[in-house]
């Protein structure tokens, strides 16, 4: 397993509850298609790796989105054999990093892709490109009031987000994050559910960070309906 010390702070805030702007945003972004261009880095990542997906057989696809040094990305992979999948994350240090605290066999059905994730969803999207399973655990919760527009929930991509993934999940050890999470995902057309979480088994190293410090740890979970 990849090793992190049990001493991580509680977040703090001023904000308590969802940003009151966070409603106006979200339909802002619907409102207003986000035109950044796809950065060619990006672009080059996402091909290999709807590549290397269809070259092993096209199973049902699993997102990682922020897959920091991978270890979500082979959990993943390993709790869901018949499925493939993609690990994205933009620092090419935390994806190259020694596994050695890896335990057995890497699995075989996983990519891992350096890539911009405001590309990637974007791009995923707009090639209708099927997604059974996104997982988007433990983002930077910038929980400082000004800093709604940085979390995903409050970011222009965000419609692009919710629109990847049959199942989409969502984990923070900040709960307002959580709750902004649901509520944006609401606004865009998708009933979701809020819960405390207790992993049996750890699947991040933050995840693990947070449960040894004793943090409250929160998901949001939404499904889209046949």
């Amino acid at each position: 397993m990849a090793a992190m010390f049990a001493n991580s702070r509680t977040i703090s805030s001023a904000q308590t509850d969802i940003h009151e702007h966070l409603a106006a945003r979200v339909r802002r972004h619907l409102d207003e298609p986000f035109r950044k261009p796809i950065g060619a880095p990006s672009q080059q990542a996402f091909d290999r790796a709807i590549d290397a997906w269809q070259r092993a057989g096209g199973q049902p696809l699993i997102v990682d989105a922020g897959c920091g040094i991978g270890e979500s990305t082979l959990r993943l992979a390993t709790a869901f054999p018949d499925h493939y999948v993609i690990g994205i994350d933009q620092s090419e240090k935390r994806l190259t990093a020694g596994k050695d605290w890896w335990d057995g066999d890497m699995p075989a059905n996983f990519h891992w892709a350096r890539a911009d994730l405001v590309d990637v969803w974007r791009l995923l999207q707009q090639g209708g490109v099927p997604v059974a399973r996104h997982y988007v655990l433990y983002p930077n919760p910038w929980p400082k009031i000004g800093h709604l527009g940085r979390r995903w929930q409050g970011h222009a991509v965000f419609p692009a987000l919710a629109a990847c993934g049959d199942y989409l999940e969502c984990r923070s050890n900040w709960k307002v994050y959580i709750d902004e999470f649901a509520a944006a995902l609401t606004l865009v057309g998708r009933s979701a559910s809020t819960e405390p979480w207790q992993p049996q088994a750890p699947m991040t190293p933050f995840e693990r960070k947070y449960g040894a410090s004793g943090h409250g740890l929160w998901r949001c979970v939404t499904v889209r309906q046949p």
